[in-house]
């Protein structure tokens, strides 16, 4: 069973390894991302998390399906990942599996962070000690387009791949473009 779920409140663990385990299954893994108390020279002092949660449920979903798809031998599935402030020490994601072998145990939950941190729009902002204001910082794994100030307002056209390109169009043409999300 899959059990996918953003939350407000503290993540409970115990909750989520309680809705894992399984009699069949020799192996649970469970990994747990904290808030930690500096980042480059900086102490921080709690993370904020936003996200456009229905989408963000829906990439939940397929992450649940492409891991059980690669270790067809998972028996249960847990992603819980918070929103609002997450104050130091505190869990911000928790992601769990069960499995009858260690293997795909670990390497499922390694694959299914690196899977959520790049495709699921979730925002976080890091509030330090002396800026109450704080910083968006942007996941390493994610694949979307990085802003700066200067590139804020600017499409980047040499992102897109262009399948095929119309020579000749008249002004008076109305022209359709269509974008795809695969690479």
């Amino acid at each position: 069973m899959d059990h996918i779920k953003l939350i407000r409140n503290k993540i409970d663990i115990n909750h989520i390894h309680q809705l894992i385990i399984d009699q069949s299954c020799g192996a649970c893994s469970v990994f747990v991302g904290t808030t930690r108390d500096h980042f480059e020279g900086k102490k921080v002092i709690s993370l904020e998390y936003e996200a456009y949660e229905s989408m963000a449920l829906k990439e939940m979903g397929k992450i649940c399906s492409e891991l059980r798809i690669r270790w067809p031998t998972l028996k249960h599935i847990a992603i819980y990942h918070r929103l609002g402030s997450v104050p130091v020490a505190e869990e911000s994601v928790v992601i769990a599996v069960s499995a009858p072998h260690r293997p795909a145990a670990l390497e499922s939950v390694s694959f299914a962070v690196d899977k959520l941190k790049s495709s699921v729009p979730i925002w976080k902002k890091e509030i330090y000690e002396n800026d109450q204001i704080g910083e968006w910082k942007a996941n390493m794994e994610c694949p979307w387009p990085q802003f700066t100030e200067t590139s804020s307002n600017a499409f980047e056209y040499s992102l897109c791949k262009i399948e095929r390109q119309v020579e000749n169009i008249s002004e008076s043409k109305l022209v359709q473009i269509r974008t795809s999300s695969n690479n």
